[in-house]
């Protein structure tokens, strides 16, 4: 073998001497910072005497590290200090090495390799003792022993007295070092149909525990280890695997495991220039799906996203864009969703009850191997610099309501559970789906009373669209000749399989007129929303900032009673809309024609959502809330009403309906309004009745 504590001496010293003071300084001053050499093994290690060492290095990587630590201890530094305990960590393996978690073999069992995946649960940080002090019950002599194994060895016998006798643990004269369990889990989007994440433990040790949380995106370059596995006090013959982590690196760019190559660049541009670029981009969303365009130009927006900002004071302002569909049974919201997941560069599908225990958003777990207490990502967490789709969002778990709020609006997520305190981020857009409660969606009752979602939960939504099923003749007929010309493609694709090649050329001229496929390729949107994201960043004009402050202004304006059209919330919303509108076309200018474009979509969504059928206006609170201004200010009058007259000694075991009733008609409410605004206290619990047709107000103390 070349490897040997010389020759890696001869290695440090000729490639990494700054890094060798660097350690130097940090042992004289006692920093606390970890002792590592990080390696790049392709830029310096592959190239060093012909490659030699970095072929033994994947071989036989227990022997050569060992060399390698003893070869930073032996090396020159300007101090002139022994560097002891230095571990020589390597990074950037050839693609050759890097493993899928689903295709670790035997053959792979002692080698060095590197995986990539997401970090599904992290262990806490936890002392392991590297070589034990034992104290000898018979004579009181210490006694060294190497631990290697998952159990603690002790020793045979005293060195000093060949005693077998009792030993006594010296925790504090042991050799220890930090350790830490992690689970890689395989990407999602990289699964095939049908298959399931495969995942493996990492065991890290040293500088490397600590760093990284659920959620994390990350390549391991380790040593896999394998364990016969314990069936009581007998080892069977089948083992498991794990993996000794050497190195982390930590994927913080977004999108970065996307390969685009200078064709695709070419190709992206291109599609750039398109002049029907934003209905072909609509188009290729769920294109098996007939109708609903504005909804589908709000997820190919919702896809590029906003700008996140990050403000001098450390605030931040999110850049993703949220959406909720809600909508009637069979009007294949579902399927939307499904599309967005294929399509989308980084993506995580799920529903509202959670497809693990820890749901949508995090959770605290005892861990099965050790019983430590281990934090698990949700959906929402491994979704992050993503889009997570929801289905079902209305019937999540009730510990997830209270974190969907933090998740959605600050984007991260909070653990406090088990003495674990912990901030998750979850920095993806949210595409959720709800069903109305009652089976069919009513356009004439607020929304906030059909689907069971908080009003606050709802306002976190940039967009809300209703999808109702109503018979339409017209739209009926193209629907219908649309899905069945969808049947008769997968028919005919179907038949290909068994006919001859003169019939398949005849068929395929017959399917080509028929075929029903997205305007634009899955793969190439995929790379032109990874492309857009990592290259534009869009800033607004003057004159787009003056198009929104006049739409904000109007809309404000144009309010009856004072009720509130829109909130800074949706302002907000407007100008992430815009920046995706702007970053779909790859431009870094937002300009009046972004505006107008989104200002249609927004409008759509609120008419939708609140439009109140009173006053013909919208109202936000009475799309959110379920309670308009002219309803608020009923409920008031009718309140101080019955406190008036529950002063009255006759009234003082409630109030008669019929006397709240003739009370509310003399201040110009109609009788029919004011039994409705009744029957909403009673339900709050603002009122109650102590007898049939008589009621008292709820006084809080």
């Amino acid at each position: 073998m070349h490897s040997s504590p010389e020759v890696w001496r001869e290695f440090f010293e000729s490639y990494y001497q700054n890094e060798l003071n660097r350690l130097a300084d940090a042992i004289i001053s006692l920093d606390g910072t970890g002792r590592s050499i990080y390696v790049d093994f392709l830029r310096d290690l592959a190239i060093f005497r012909e490659g030699k060492l970095a072929e033994e290095l994947l071989e036989y990587p227990e022997k050569v590290i060992e060399d390698a630590s003893r070869g930073i201890e032996l090396s020159f530094n300007i101090h002139d200090v022994r560097l002891e305990n230095c571990i020589a960590r390597f990074m950037n393996l050839p693609l050759t090495r890097r493993i899928l978690i689903r295709d670790l073999r035997s053959e792979h069992v002692s080698k060095f390799i590197s995986i990539e995946g997401i970090v599904r649960k992290v262990t806490e940080v936890r002392p392991k003792i590297v070589k034990a002090a034992f104290l000898c019950g018979a004579c009181g002599n210490e006694v060294m022993v190497e631990q290697d194994d998952a159990v603690l060895k002790q020793p045979y016998e005293c060195r000093n007295c060949q005693s077998r006798g009792r030993f006594i643990l010296l925790p504090e004269k042991s050799e220890k070092v930090d350790s830490q369990r992690i689970r890689i889990q395989e990407y999602p989007e990289n699964l095939r149909g049908g298959e399931q994440p495969q995942t493996i433990d990492v065991y890290l040790e040293g500088d490397l525990t600590g760093r990284i949380n659920p959620g994390d995106r990350v390549v391991v370059n380790g040593i896999v280890k394998a364990r016969p596995r314990a069936y009581g006090s007998k080892k069977l013959l089948h083992m498991d695997i794990h993996i000794e982590g050497n190195s982390l690196e930590i994927l913080q760019q977004e999108y970065e495991e996307f390969e685009i190559t200078e064709e695709d660049v070419k190709k992206i541009l291109e599609l750039s220039e398109d002049p029907m670029l934003y209905e072909r981009v609509a188009n290729s969303i769920a294109p098996i799906i007939y109708g609903y365009e504005m909804i589908k130009l709000a997820i190919a927006l919702q896809l590029f996203g906003g700008v996140p900002k990050k403000l001098p004071d450390g605030s931040e302002i999110r850049g993703d864009i949220h959406i909720l569909l809600v909508g009637d049974p069979g009007v294949a919201k579902s399927q939307m969703l499904r599309y967005v997941h294929r399509v989308a560069p980084r993506s995580v599908y799920t529903t509202g009850k959670g497809t693990t225990s820890a749901g949508l958003t995090a959770t605290a777990t005892r861990d099965e191997v050790d019983g430590r207490w281990t934090l698990e990502a949700g959906a929402l967490v491994l979704a992050d610099k993503g889009i997570a789709l929801v289905d079902e969002i209305d019937k999540m778990r009730p510990e997830d309501r209270s974190a969907l709020h933090e998740a959605m609006e600050q984007q991260t997520i909070s653990v406090a559970k088990a003495g674990i305190n912990a901030m998750l981020r979850s920095r993806c857009a949210l595409l959720g789906a709800a069903n109305p409660k009652y089976g069919r969606f009513d356009l004439f009752a607020p929304i906030v009373e059909q689907i069971d979602l908080s009003p606050t939960l709802l306002s976190r939504f940039d967009l809300i669209f209703v999808m109702t099923d109503e018979p339409d003749a017209e739209k009926d007929r193209l629907l219908a000749t649309h899905i069945l010309n969808t049947h008769e493609l997968g028919e005919k694709l179907e038949m290909l399989r068994n006919l001859s090649s003169s019939e398949i050329k005849r068929e395929k001229l017959d399917i080509e007129a028929k075929k029903i496929e997205p305007q634009i390729d899955p793969e190439l949107l995929r790379k032109y929303i990874a492309y857009a994201k990592r290259t534009v960043f869009p800033v607004l004009t003057e004159e787009a900032k003056n198009r929104i402050i006049e739409f904000y202004v109007s809309l404000r304006d144009s309010a009856k009673d004072s009720s509130v059209t829109v909130t800074a919330r949706q302002l907000e919303a407007l100008v992430r809309l815009a920046e995706a509108s702007a970053r779909l076309r790859l431009s870094d200018r937002i300009t009046s024609q972004d505006i107008d474009r989104v200002i249609g979509i927004f409008r759509k969504s609120l008419e939708q959502i609140a439009l109140n059928p009173e006053t013909g206006e919208i109202d936000i609170d009475y799309g959110l809330s379920g309670t308009s201004k002219t309803q608020r200010d009923r409920i008031l009058t009718i309140k101080r009403i019955i406190e008036n007259l529950e002063k009255d000694p006759q009234y003082t075991k409630g109030v008669p309906e019929e006397v709240i009733l003739h009370s509310a008609e003399e201040k110009g409410i109609e009788r029919a309004k004011a039994k409705e605004v009744l029957y909403k206290m009673r339900e709050k619990g603002e009122i109650y009745s102590p007898r049939p047709n008589y009621y008292r107000i709820v006084h809080s103390y």
